[in-house]
């Protein structure tokens, strides 16, 4: 943008949970408006979660935090023309881009998970990301494999 840098949107807490980030994942969730659905759907795969990991001894907001922890990547890589070449230049993530990065690919990757509902199939993918694995998980270890294999043209930072 030429203009100024638009302002922050501010997000009202969940009702059940009271955390922000829960009602910026429902955000990215819902389709068409659908809040309450999407709002629905994400306490249902919690309540599935809280099924699977009662031996984890932590809550199911805790597990969806520590899922969401591992798979947020902490370098990607960006094309970058040099001289009639494109070159592959790994970069650290910004914070914010961070976050939205890890929500969106746990929201991608459930979708496409075999399941009967959707809060089956974001139940599942919360508690494989949880465990370190899954397609989710799978996409930040490609992403930061790929960093470093093209290390060495870091030096082309923009």
């Amino acid at each position: 943008m030429r203009k100024s840098k638009p302002k922050k949107r501010i997000l009202l807490p969940d009702p059940k949970y009271g955390d922000i980030e829960v009602t910026r994942f429902v955000n990215n969730m819902m389709y068409q408006g659908k809040k309450s659905l999407s709002f629905n759907i994400f306490y249902d795969a919690l309540d599935i979660v809280e099924k699977k990991t009662k031996d984890s001894g932590k809550t199911p907001l805790e597990v969806w935090k520590k899922a969401l922890e591992n798979i947020t990547p902490m370098v990607e890589v960006k094309s970058r023309r040099v001289g009639g070449a494109t070159f592959q230049v790994p970069q650290e993530v910004r914070s914010e881009r961070k976050v939205s990065i890890s929500m969106k690919n746990m929201i991608l990757f459930s979708r496409k998970r075999a399941g009967k509902t959707m809060a089956d199939k974001l139940g599942a993918e919360i508690v494989a990301a949880f465990n370190e694995e899954g397609a989710a998980f799978k996409r930040k270890e490609d992403m930061h494999r790929m960093a470093e294999a093209n290390k060495a043209f870091a030096h082309f930072r923009f």
